[in-house]
This record gives structure tokens, C-alpha cells and sequence, in this order.
């Protein structure tokens, strides 16, 4: 009897293509669409997001294409409460969150998993480049062989059971090689942009979306240099973060950073590239992976961000399953909100929520 896997489709290349990979595997493939938006909501209308309707006609054609059951599931009501919700009170604290790992821990590898298992699935399934192997009776992921597509980074909230549980097939392939099987095949999204944006955010605008998600406007503020000087005006926390150069709307005569938000006093700290950079930072809400406990000082290569090159660091267990890490060479822009990411080699550690910078 065919292994069942429900596939979470997006309507882009890398999901269509994961697809017939499974089928040519041997399992029953069931494509299924998550559909997060309200229909009362603008952000619905976005083109090409993860989850838009335009995306959902996408995938509903490769389902049809290849000849497997397509469905949507309605994951309203978790997306608001856990993304949403959280994606604004994180920018009203003045930190940047990155909801695609909230949506990756909450929506896809929780929720998800739990329907699919319940309707007799055997496993989940989604588009990621990344690999998931067994070594020594523990699941591990790795970085997919793409090294420029490694998704490895917004995957490290995974539990053992999630693992046991999900399929990546596009991690043994590289974006190429992924299109090319999509145009051989006859896929329509073969050629099809990838989606960066946040799938919620209709325009990019982001106080906007916020401010209409609390129903008021925010409070603008000053901009203080990092001895306390007044240098200006801004429009609100919400509209910057770490490392921001361009859009502050202020003339100083030299370039100018944000290297500091202060929600407390609504500041937002100016200062010049070199204020940048650290060395330091405190991770919380951290998930191990490779190992159920970090026991003693372990070093790693460390990612602040998904954009980022990996930096070589030692990280310490601190209380309150807290991490503490450090750099060997400072890292530009460490931001409150942004999740780091632990590994060793191509195996993904862990990783948690950047909640201090030291």
C-alpha cells in the first residue's frame, strides 16, 4: 500500500515540482492550498504570494496537470492568532519578527501536520530546500545542496516527531535543475518568480498594515543620537529597524543609521555604520534540534538573519533555556526579533529569537 502524503502547495515551482518528485517516489500525493487570509481582508488580493488566490489557481492547475486530489484548508483563524497578532506586537516593541519561521512553526509543521495525520496521512510534505536524514536514531536537517536556495535557516523550530513526519524532496536538487524538471514536464509555473515579500502585506507597507490592524495611528517621535541629542522627528517605531539608512526622512549631513529602538521612551537611536556592529546577543524561545539540551559551551556557525553569511561562534546555556552567544567577528545589524541560527558543518543545530544584544 502507497505511503499518503499531503503536499502544502504554494503555486510556485518549488512545491509543483516537489510534487511529481513524490510521485515518481511512489507515494499517494494530496496537494493542498492554505488559505490565511480573510475575505474581508485587502491583503487577499496580493499577486504571487505564498497563500494568495492567485496562488491557489496555480496550484489547483498542477494539481489537475499531474492528476492528484487538490484541496484547500482554511488555517484562518491560527494565522491571525499566532502570525498576525504576533507580527504586530513584535514591531509595536521594537523588534523585526520574521513571520515566515512563525508561520513555518505554528501553520505548516503544527496545524498542518496535525490535519493531515488525521485525514490518514503518513507524512507532510512542502517545497524547502533543505534535507531531512537520520543519524543515530535522531532526525537532523541539513542544508539543502543549493547552498544559494538553503532554506535550512527558517526550519530550525522542527520537533522530533515534525521530522519523522515531513518529506523535502527539492532538497537533493538546486533551483535549476528544479526548473528545468518543472519545463520538462510542462508546468506553467516553471518559469514562475519566486515570492519574497511577506504574503500579508498587500504593498510592503507595513505601519500601514499595523495601524490598521490596532485601528489607530501611531505615535511619532524623536530621533536621539547615542549620547541623548535630539536630531529630529520620527513617524513612529514601527516604521524602522536595525541597520536602516534610507526612509528616515532626516538630513544629518552624513550618512546615518538606525542602530537602536527604544519602545519605552518611543526613540529612535541614530548612529553611524561603525555603531553597528556586536559581538554579542541573548537568544530565547530556542529549539534544539541535533541534541535535546545544550549541556556546555559548543561552537558553531552562527546566522543573525537568512541574508547573511555565517559567522563563527561559541554559544553558552544561560538560564531559563535561554542561549547565549558569541562572536568571533562582529556581525552588522543584529536585530531584536530576528530569529539566529545555530550550525556545525551543513547540520542544523537550532536556533531561537534574538532578545538582547550584548
Amino acid at each position: 500500500m502507497k505511503k499518503r502524503v499531503v503536499l502544502a502547495m504554494s503555486g510556485g515551482v518549488d512545491s509543483s515540482v516537489a510534487a511529481h518528485l513524490l510521485l515518481k517516489e511512489g507515494y499517494e500525493v494530496i496537494g493542498v492550498t492554505m488559505q490565511i487570509w480573510d475575505e474581508d481582508q485587502e491583503y487577499e488580493e496580493r499577486e504571487g504570494g505564498c497563500c494568495s488566490l492567485s496562488s491557489v489557481n496555480d496550484a489547483r492547475r498542477v494539481a489537475y496537470k499531474l492528476g492528484i486530489p487538490f484541496y484547500v484548508m482554511n488555517f484562518k483563524e491560527e494565522f491571525k492568532e499566532k502570525i498576525i497578532t504576533n507580527f504586530v506586537d513584535e514591531y509595536l516593541k521594537g523588534r523585526t519578527p520574521n513571520p515566515c519561521i512563525a508561520c513555518n512553526k505554528h501553520i505548516k509543521f503544527d496545524s498542518f501536520l496535525k490535519r493531515a495525520l488525521n485525514l490518514g496521512a503518513d507524512y507532510i510534505a512542502t517545497g524547502h530546500y533543505a534535507k531531512i536524514e537520520k543519524h543515530n536514531d535522531r532526525y537532523v536537517i541539513k542544508k539543502g545542496i543549493d547552498l544559494t536556495k538553503d532554506q535550512s535557516y527558517v526550519l530550525y523550530n522542527f520537533t522530533q516527531f515534525q521530522l519523522e513526519h515531513t518529506l523535502l524532496p527539492c532538497g537533493d536538487y538546486n533551483k535549476k535543475e528544479i526548473r528545468a524538471i518543472g519545463k520538462e514536464i510542462g508546468l506553467s509555473v516553471h518559469d514562475k518568480k519566486d515570492s519574497e515579500e511577506i504574503c500579508f502585506i498587500p504593498d510592503d507597507d507595513y505601519g500601514r498594515f499595523i495601524e490598521k490592524q490596532i485601528g489607530e495611528e501611531i505615535k511619532d517621535g524623536y530621533f536621539k543620537d547615542k549620547h541623548g541629542n535630539i536630531l529630529g522627528k520620527h513617524k513612529g517605531i514601527i516604521h524602522y529597524t536595525i541597520g536602516q539608512r534610507k526612509g528616515l526622512g532626516i538630513t544629518l549631513g552624513k550618512p546615518m543609521y538606525v542602530v537602536n529602538i527604544d519602545p519605552k521612551n518611543n526613540e529612535v537611536i541614530l548612529g553611524e555604520n561603525e555603531d553597528l556592529f556586536r559581538t554579542g546577543l541573548i537568544a530565547e524561545e530556542v529549539n534544539l534540534i541535533a541534541f535535546d539540551k545544550l549541556e556546555k559551551p559548543t561552537e558553531v556557525e552562527v546566522k543573525v538573519r537568512y541574508s547573511t553569511t555565517s559567522n563563527k561562534g561559541t554559544i553558552y546555556p544561560i538560564e531559563d533555556g535561554k542561549v547565549k552567544v558569541e562572536l568571533i567577528n562582529p556581525q552588522r545589524a543584529i536585530t531584536k526579533g530576528q530569529s539566529v541560527v545555530f550550525y556545525q558543518e551543513d547540520i542544523l543545530i537550532g536556533g531561537g529569537i534574538i532578545s538582547e544584544i550584548l
